[in-house]
């Protein structure tokens, strides 16, 4: 099986939760960047243990948790984009990537159920 540190997802997820944590690092409102820092580095940790999972079932369960912190991550960035927190050129570039991990994280989860 392959290691979860060579799979592209995995690393996609990783790069943008640096990204988000680099970006963010100096915001004043530290709610919002501990919600939003949390919530992007949780992606690819629930990546990483659904791979850790001997049971297809937990590893789904993961894999679904990585899918909602996905979700959760594209409405913090909506909303931090209006809050000024997040800019408007930044902003789309990470909704769209952590809309594609949500469909890398789907077919991933389709090939577990097959």
């Amino acid at each position: 099986m392959t290691p979860f540190e060579d799979l592209e997802i995995w690393k996609r997820s990783s790069r943008l939760s640096v990204a988000i944590y680099k970006y963010l690092h100096d915001c004043k409102e530290s709610g919002f960047k501990d919600q939003i820092t949390r919530t992007s580095l949780s992606v690819p940790c629930h990546i990483a243990a659904g791979f850790e999972c001997n049971a297809d079932k937990d590893a789904i369960k993961s894999f679904y948790d990585a899918k909602g912190s996905c979700g959760e991550l594209r409405t913090q960035i909506y909303i931090g984009m209006e809050l000024g927190y997040i800019t408007k050129d930044i902003g789309p570039l990470w909704k769209n990537e952590a809309e594609q991990l949500s469909k890398m994280l789907a077919a991933l989860i389709q090939s577990r159920t097959e």
